[in-house]
């Protein structure tokens, strides 16, 4: 899917804006990217539905119909799960995030369903995701099951059984860490054999105003050996994985903020 690296420009442009809209700004690259145009979405760790939310307004601003897509979440905080189904309802967003309430892990509320995009934020480094019950997980079959120290492999396989075989992508954000925990070595190795990965890029630190780690953004995809994609000619891409490396980008200090965050100018974000 990458004659798609101009739409990592447009990732790209969104961040610089100042810190406190950061977040909402690469939701809105995420849906540039992944373009989830038509089919069914899924996030995983839905949060309110802002994922959700960007999308449709990015279909809306190219005059898409927004009842092409059908939604896919799940959110464990009970609270927040509310909030989602509201801010949903009231944008006329037909949405599916099950029936309560619950972890995605120990209670896959979307098992057996396989969805077209996936786009998350999930939580950085999640710990006590892991009980006895999931050690043999079908969701890990072909690979290991990931490490109980924290939740980051755990969720790329679970995004990554829940993909349409033939032809779907994610896109998600990860701490900087998950590119080299030696205890998910071997899962790494396998989605690289098995030609899953299709971009890795690490942006710069400090852009968020609530942690100064670096992080990545993901992109898996079942499909890259090329053909049409939503009016467009891709060329194939298999064993092919693309990697950009933002963090030394740290030049262009964001004036007024309490806390040092940075931001990309124009001319960083053309060299993308």
């Amino acid at each position: 899917m990458w004659s798609r690296a101009i739409s990592i420009a447009s990732f790209a442009s969104c961040l610089r804006i100042k810190s406190p809209m950061v977040l909402s700004c690469i939701f809105s690259g995420f849906t540039d990217v992944i373009e989830p145009f038509d089919g069914t979405l899924y996030d995983p760790c839905c949060g309110s539905g802002g994922m959700f939310i960007q999308s449709t307004d990015l279909v809306k601003a190219k005059q898409g119909d927004i009842s092409c897509i059908n939604v896919y979440g799940q959110e464990k905080e009970a609270a927040t799960y509310r909030l989602a189904k509201m801010n949903l309802a009231l944008r006329g967003i037909s949405h599916n995030l099950g029936s309560e309430s619950d972890s995605t892990f120990t209670n896959d509320l979307h098992k057996g369903i396989y969805f077209d995009y996936i786009m998350a934020n999930p939580p950085f480094n999640l710990k006590g995701w892991f009980n006895e019950n999931l050690k043999n997980d079908s969701r890990w079959t072909d690979y290991t099951t990931p490490p109980e120290s924290n939740a980051n492999y755990a969720w790329i396989l679970h995004m990554l059984s829940h993909l349409k075989p033939i032809s779907g992508v994610a896109g998600f954000l990860l701490a900087n860490g998950a590119l080299g925990d030696t205890d998910s070595l071997e899962i790494r190795k396998k989605l690289i054999e098995n030609d899953k990965v299709e971009a890795i890029i690490i942006l710069p630190r400090e852009l968020f105003i609530t942690t100064d780690i670096s992080v990545t953004f993901w992109i898996l995809n079942q499909n890259k050996k090329g053909g049409k994609y939503h009016g467009r000619q891709l060329r194939n891409r298999e064993h092919e994985i693309l990697f950009m490396d933002l963090r030394q980008w740290t030049e262009n200090p964001v004036k007024g903020e309490q806390k040092k965050k940075v931001q990309l100018i124009t001319e960083q974000i053309q060299s993308v």
